[in-house]
């Protein structure tokens, strides 16, 4: 599990990076002489790299070793995020947060596909709870840090954080990540098919709709608070750490009880309904709202760990392409729910009605989950230590087994 703390870290400084850009947008804007809702398109620039690139190169490349394509991927993460610090302008800096999105969403699905064959299929939760803990802990740590240290400094000292950080995890993994063993490559057939499978699609729409309620709303927390509960701007940070705390500690937790229940659709099931409430209740608690935010959080984040550990049991000729598909799907899903809540506002909706819109999306994707889970009895528990231990959405078939030498085959 050591060598999976190394892949962490990398995730740790992709959270930070994907977040921290919201907090600057005035700076940045300020500093090239642009209005902010121009250099907002850095955020949208980034994300549509990062969806389109995680599935495109994980089916392409899914013959060349995993180890050399994470090495490459944060490489060029953090040449995106050096080239963002240097940018003299709009157009230069459009480009580089294209390359940094390309970077880390080829890292991102990559690592946690090689974190969980690293780990073992006894150990699979708790691998991939530590790579979604990575990327929540640069969100909960990171981001603030990083605001903070661009408010006495510059935007692009905190640029410069984020490149050094990635430098650091790029050398580590040159040096320490041992050999992953390779994938077969997926044919084109296969890797279109992952988009259209009824086994897989379901379980990415439940990550969409769970990122555009969760994520989408989180962005416009401080409104929702003042309108629902008279707290006032300054007064919005302890809520946003009770938010990221309970992320930290869902992300973390999840994984264990994965790996010693092995109900991971009964579980996803929990979460979300848990998400749904938890979302709901906030306009009624106003300045109260610190349980609710940190149940929030927790199950906004927890929810993955069983979601990629179902993705990686479906399908073993596409695990890795499902996986990229998954994690593009949160990005798009957090870009979506942003979208949609600034319309919302704009359109004159009460800000304390933004949570109960979010919470008929994640409930819709509640009703998603229930109805492609698969037949009723197929969540049962399967023999200790398989890693697999449900065939849910499977229609039947066996679950992908993991060999003695980390080759995964159905």
């Amino acid at each position: 599990m050591r060598k999976v703390w190394l892949l962490m870290v990398g995730a740790f400084t992709l959270g930070l990076d994907a977040y921290v850009m919201a907090g600057l947008l005035p700076v940045v804007a300020g500093d090239l002489g642009t209005t902010v809702s121009l250099a907002g398109q850095m955020v949208t620039v980034f994300t549509l790299a990062y969806a389109v690139s995680a599935p495109l190169v994980a089916g392409l490349l899914s013959g060349v070793r995993p180890r050399l394509l994470v090495i490459a991927a944060l490489a060029v993460f953090t040449l995106g995020n050096a080239l963002t610090a240097l940018a003299p302008g709009l157009a230069v800096l459009l480009l580089a947060r294209a390359v940094a999105g390309a970077g880390a969403g080829v890292y991102s699905a990559l690592s946690t596909a090689a974190a969980a064959t690293l780990a073992g299929p006894e150990r699979r939760g708790r691998a991939l709870a530590m790579v979604m803990g990575g990327m929540s802990s640069g969100t909960v740590l990171g981001v603030p840090l990083g605001v903070l240290l661009a408010d006495h400094t510059s935007w692009r000292a905190t640029m410069w954080l984020v490149t050094g950080l990635g430098t650091v995890a790029l050398l580590g993994l040159a040096a320490w990540l041992p050999q992953v063993p390779a994938e077969p490559p997926v044919p084109v057939r296969a890797r279109l098919g992952a988009l259209a499978d009824r086994t897989v699609l379901p379980v990415v729409g439940v990550s969409f709709l769970g990122a555009v309620a969760s994520l989408g709303l989180y962005t416009y927390l401080a409104p929702v608070l003042a309108s629902s509960g008279g707290v006032g701007e300054g007064e919005v940070a302890p809520y946003l750490w009770a938010w990221g705390i309970g992320g930290v500690l869902g992300s973390l937790l999840a994984g264990p009880l994965v790996d010693r229940t092995g109900r991971v659709v009964a579980l996803v099931t929990g979460i979300v309904s848990t998400l749904v409430v938890a979302i709901g209740v906030l306009p009624l608690l106003g300045a109260a709202a610190f349980p609710a935010l940190v149940v929030w959080g927790a199950a906004g984040w927890a929810f993955q760990v069983p979601q990629q550990h179902r993705l990686l049991a479906l399908r073993a000729e596409r695990g890795t392409v499902a996986l990229a598909l998954n994690n593009s799907a949160l990005y798009l899903g957090s870009a979506v729910g942003s979208g949609a809540a600034g319309l919302a506002l704009a359109a004159d909706l009460a800000p304390r009605d933004l949570p109960w819109a979010a919470a008929a999306v994640a409930a819709a994707g509640l009703a998603l989950h229930l109805v492609g889970r698969g037949p009723a009895g197929t969540d049962g528990r399967g023999p200790a230590g398989t890693g697999d231990r449900e065939s849910a959405g499977t229609g039947g078939r066996a679950p992908a087994r993991t060999g003695a030498d980390g080759s995964r085959r159905a």
